[in-house]
């Protein structure tokens, strides 16, 4: 049997308790988070190190330019990540 035909045939989500689903889809939405969390991370290596690493890493470590760009990078990354969660959080609330 392919996995393929084994999950098609676990997918009765009609046999699950009530307690069993509400447990599914908390697992699921963690799984959604850590997916979109590694995204995010993702963006970031990729944004930082376009815009700040700029030869080749030849001794295993960035100079010291390099190193600063990077650190403000991130921090300005994840001060735009917080102002516009704040943002939402605003909007939400006068909904």
């Amino acid at each position: 049997m392919d996995t393929s035909s084994l999950s098609q045939s676990n997918l009765d989500l009609s046999k699950l308790s009530d307690y069993d689903k509400r447990d599914l889809q908390q697992q699921i939405g963690n799984e959604m988070q850590k997916a979109k969390l590694q995204e995010s991370i993702h963006n970031l290596t990729d944004i930082c190190w376009t815009k700040c690493i700029t030869g080749g890493i030849s001794n295993g470590k960035l100079s010291g330019k390099e190193e600063s760009c990077t650190t403000n990078c991130v921090e300005r990354f994840l001060e735009a990540n917080m102002a516009v969660l704040k943002h939402l959080e605003q909007m939400r609330g006068e909904m």
